[in-house]
């Protein structure tokens, strides 16, 4: 049995959809930071990141968002999260779920943390909001991508899908443009969100659906 660390909405909610797309056997151990869970001992030795999610398989810990996605896609492949190795459309999957941790959810933390970005607490607000339109610059091109396709890589859902809706979500109370406003990216965040998994993993989660 799988056991996936996390906190609502955060960013274990896309291998919470994966792993209710798989099937498999797993249960859910909240971990909520604003109680400082995360920087307990019996936490860091799963994760010396001190971040969620971490996915236990066995005895194998293993962080980092998309790492567990792929992890779980490749262990389950008769669930078709991925497309096949050695296709073109399995290595767009690959392009974009980077693209989505390392230029969609790093954006997110300096939207979210401002204070993090700047030495004098004063410029913060101008942090977040320059975080905010290099975010939707970002949507942008993701919107653009999705012009005529259902789906960001291939022609079923599968984790890209999952990772893109958290990224759409968090950006739900933007104080300009939420990406849900976009056309395509609206679509296929609906899409994503009516997937009986998905909606499995919003309700367990404690989570208004839709909420993106």
């Amino acid at each position: 049995m799988y056991i996936l660390y996390g906190n609502p909405g955060m960013a274990n909610l896309a291998p919470h959809m994966a792993l209710e797309a798989i099937g498999a056997p797993y249960r859910m151990v909240r971990i909520d930071p604003r109680a400082g869970e995360h920087q307990t001992p019996d936490y860091l030795r799963l994760n010396p990141t001190g971040r969620v999610p971490t996915l236990v398989d066995g005895d194998q810990p293993i962080f980092e968002t998309v790492a567990i996605l792929l992890h779980l896609a490749d262990r389950h492949p008769d669930a078709g999260l991925l497309p096949p190795i050695g296709t073109m459309e399995r290595g767009l999957a690959y392009q974009w779920l980077i693209h989505l941790t390392n230029s969609v959810q790093a954006a997110y933390v300096a939207y979210y943390y401002p204070e993090r970005q700047v030495a004098d607490p004063a410029h913060a607000d101008s942090a977040k909001q320059a975080a905010e339109a290099r975010l939707n610059d970002l949507f942008d091109v993701i919107e653009k991508a999705l012009e005529g396709r259902e789906w960001l890589s291939g022609d079923k859902p599968g984790v890209v899908d999952f990772m893109l809706l958290l990224m759409v979500r968090w950006g739900r109370n933007f104080a300009g443009r939420p990406p849900r406003t976009l056309p395509n990216l609206g679509a296929h965040a609906a899409r994503t969100a009516a997937l009986p998994a998905v909606a499995r993993a919003f309700e367990q989660e404690g989570l208004a659906q839709p909420r993106y």
